[in-house]
C-alpha cells in the first residue's frame, strides 16, 4: 500500500438501488454522537449509504470487508446472480453472495502464487501503525478480511489496498484493464463473540469452498500465524 487518497468514494453505478436505507441512515446518525471535526477532515463518513446498503466507517470499529476480482460475478452469468442482489434482507443477500464468490467464477488470478503473495503483504504493509489486521484470507477470486480501524477511514485503507494491488498485479499479469471490481461489502463487529465468529468464517473458507482439506493447508491467510491459543503472531 503506497499513498491513501483523500478522496470520498464514488456512488458505485452497479448497486441496485434501495431507497428505504437513507431513512435508515438517517435514523441511525440522529441517535449516535456526531463525529468530531478532525475525524470529519480525516475523511471518516460515520453512517451512510453507497446506493444500497448502510455502512459505517469510524475511528476504532473492527470492519470486516470483502473485495472481489472484476470477473468474479461474469457478465455471462448474469442470470444466476441478479435475482441475489434484489434480496431485501441484508445478511441474507450476504451469505448468497459469498456463496457464489465461493464458486470460484472468472479467472481467479488469485490462485497465482505471485499475486496472493504480493496482496497479503500489501494488507500487512502497514499493520500497526494505521489499522490492526486481525484475520484474513486470499480466495482465488476474492479477499476477505478484518480489521481494526485506527486514524484512517476504512473506504481510504480499502481504496489503497485495491489500487495498489490492481497495478501490481496488472504489471504481473501483463495486461491492462479493471482488475478489481469497484464496490466492496463491509460489515462493522458488534462485539467481541460477532468478531470470533467472523474470523472463524474467514479462516475456514478455504475449507469451506472445498479447497482444502484443513484450514492449515491454505497458504494465503492468518491462520498460520496463531500460535496454540489461537492469537494472531505476525513477524516484524
Amino acid at each position: 500500500m503506497r499513498k491513501i487518497s483523500s478522496m470520498h468514494p464514488k456512488r458505485r453505478p452497479q448497486v441496485p438501488s434501495n431507497p428505504g436505507v437513507f431513512g435508515l441512515v438517517q435514523n441511525k446518525r440522529a441517535w449516535l454522537p456526531k463525529l468530531k471535526p478532525d475525524e470529519l477532515k480525516s475523511g471518516f463518513r460515520g453512517w451512510h449509504e453507497r446506493g444500497y446498503s448502510p455502512h459505517r466507517d469510524e475511528p476504532n470499529l473492527v470492519q470486516f470487508v470483502t473485495f472481489r476480482l472484476a470477473d468474479s460475478f461474469p457478465h455471462s452469468l448474469r442470470s444466476e446472480w441478479e435475482a441475489i442482489l434484489e434480496i431485501e434482507d441484508d445478511a441474507n443477500r450476504r451469505r448468497r453472495l459469498e456463496a457464489y464468490l465461493d464458486r470460484g467464477h472468472g479467472e481467479c488470478h488469485l490462485r497465482r502464487p505471485e499475486i496472493a503473495q504480493m496482496v497479503e503483504a500489501s494488507l500487512r504493509f502497514r499493520n500497526g501503525p494505521h489499522y490492526e489486521l486481525r484475520a484474513w484470507v486470499i480466495m482465488p477470486n476474492h479477499v476477505h478480511l478484518l480489521f481494526q480501524v485506527l486514524e484512517i477511514p476504512m473506504s481510504k485503507l480499502v481504496d489503497a489496498w485495491k489500487g495498489f494491488t490492481a497495478k501490481e498485479a496488472n504489471r504481473i499479469l501483463g495486461r491492462h484493464g479493471q482488475f478489481w471490481l469497484e464496490d466492496y461489502w463491509d460489515t462493522f463487529m458488534r462485539d467481541a463473540d460477532h468478531e470470533r465468529r467472523t474470523r472463524n468464517y474467514i479462516e475456514a473458507n478455504p475449507v469451506k469452498a472445498a479447497l482444502v482439506a484443513t484450514r492449515q493447508d491454505w497458504p494465503w491467510s492468518s491462520t498460520r500465524f496463531r500460535d496454540n491459543d489461537g492469537r494472531l503472531c505476525l513477524p516484524d
